[in-house]
């Protein structure tokens, strides 16, 4: 039983999860003078938070660790049926182009990364951890350094909510529909702030964007919803065709 993607998520979110600790412990350990009513939601407070704490990590073993999220044959049908050239957009921690190269040993891949667009703590610890030769291309969501309809598909996965600014976000979809071909697809996995990641997350689910912030850069750059899949109630992933 795997605890890998859990493993990673407290690593490279550590202050918060160590903050969260803290509090739920301090929640055990209040002064004796204090009056009743503060220590009850003090306590509260802490037991709050540990129970918080205790779903979130719950719900990300269950779609890192025990899901098929990481195996990304389930993003299959979204893909172009041709596929000779792609390129992965990451923001700092690539999820996906080993698993591309896998599952189509014969198309060209090319790795981009825009990690300087972004400004997440935790991805700046993840960007740090990677093995030395996993980088990829410094580009920005604005500029990405392809030619105009030179690629098959583009993919970001759990990486475009770094883009914290809907333009950015707007602006990596221009490009895309740009290096596209004709009938290109890119595609677009993502936690989608609903009901499921509000419960298991909290107030962290609002670090992640609703379905329709990702539907709506998609009319501007003339790209056409043809595909939409979910991978546990946390993952889903569209299709967008130039």
């Amino acid at each position: 039983m795997s605890t890998t993607g859990v493993r990673r998520v407290v690593a490279f979110n550590w202050p918060k999860y160590a903050a969260a600790a803290l509090l739920a412990a301090g929640g055990t350990a209040l002064p004796g003078r204090l009056p009743t009513p503060v220590r009850r939601a003090l306590r509260t407070g802490a037991a709050l938070t540990a129970a918080g704490t205790a779903a979130s990590l719950a719900a990300s073993w269950w779609v890192y660790d025990r899901s098929a999220l990481y195996e990304w044959g389930w993003i299959r049908p979204l893909l172009p049926a041709r596929l000779h050239r792609h390129a992965v957009v990451t923001t700092g921690l690539d999820e996906v182009s080993g698993a591309l190269r896998r599952q189509h040993p014969a198309a060209r891949g090319v790795l981009l990364d825009c990690y300087r667009d972004t400004v997440s703590g935790s991805i700046r610890r993840a960007h740090r951890g990677q093995a030395p030769g996993h980088a990829g291309w410094p580009c920005r969501p604005d500029a990405l350094p392809l030619g105009t309809g030179s690629l098959d598909a583009v993919v970001t996965a759990l990486a475009a909510h770094e883009l914290r600014r809907p333009a950015q976000r707007a602006a990596l979809y221009a490009e895309a529909a740009r290096v596209l071909r004709p009938g290109g697809r890119l595609v677009v996995v993502e936690h989608p702030r609903n009901a499921a990641t509000i419960a298991a997350f909290g107030p962290g689910a609002w670090h992640f964007h609703p379905r329709r912030a990702w539907l709506r850069p998609a009319g501007p750059a003339r790209l056409r919803l043809v595909g939409e899949l979910s991978m546990t109630p946390f993952v889903r992933g569209w299709a967008f065709q130039r």
